[in-house]
């Protein structure tokens, strides 16, 4: 079994009653999903270079990766979340840029107004200007009719900061959503093992802000 195939005024984005038309799901928004259990027996199990292609799709730090990939078998998520964490929090100056450098941009919510895309865009591009890399966020806990107001809130809480202090910060943002994203991999194998169609580490929700290319 292939592991890959298993951040002025708040803007707001649409809700539900504020039209009549039923509301649409955006592709970082999942159908329902049956509750799975993350088991890492198949992560555990896998060939080095496989097992390491898919922790690069959580973190792209290749050293991460390698060294999260050479501390299996873990008995269970605590304890492979517990050894991405020590991982995340050895990064290297050089192994952090490696994986800010590899993060990707993901769409906002279906339906959201351009005036939110267009302050993102904005706001994401003054940071990366100032600081020399993407910004990052993770927006687990948040919903997604308010991701665009927390990214802006994010991006402008941290605006101030020096680098080495945003090089911490970013970090950290990093860390956590490397957590989500292994969570939702393992989720992935307990869908593959039940037939139910998987879906990619970081598909979920948005972790990142739109930007049009």
């Amino acid at each position: 079994m292939s592991l890959l195939s298993p951040h002025p005024q708040p803007i707001h984005t649409p809700r539900a009653h504020d039209t009549a038309a039923p509301p649409r799901r955006g592709p970082t928004l999942p159908a329902h999903r049956p509750h799975l259990t993350p088991d890492p027996h198949a992560f555990n199990t896998a060939p080095a270079d496989e097992a390491e292609r898919a922790l690069l799709s959580c973190c792209r730090s290749p050293r991460w990766a390698r060294r999260v990939s050479a501390h299996r078998p873990y008995p269970d998520l605590p304890a492979l979340l517990a050894a991405a964490d020590e991982a995340a929090y050895d990064l290297a100056p050089a192994d952090l840029a490696e994986a800010l450098a590899g993060e990707s941009l993901t769409l906002l919510p279906d339906g959201a107004y351009s005036a939110a895309q267009t302050a993102l865009s904005a706001a994401h591009a003054a940071y990366e200007s100032r600081f020399g890399h993407v910004f990052v966020i993770c927006l687990d806990d948040v919903a997604p009719d308010e991701a665009a107001d927390r990214v802006l809130a994010g991006i402008r809480s941290r605006w101030n900061n020096d680098p080495e202090d945003e090089r911490v910060a970013a970090a950290e943002e990093l860390r956590r959503l490397a957590r989500g994203r292994l969570t939702r991999l393992l989720g992935g194998y307990a869908a593959a093992t039940d037939g139910i169609a998987p879906q990619s580490p970081g598909s979920e929700r948005p972790s990142r802000p739109y930007v049009p290319h």
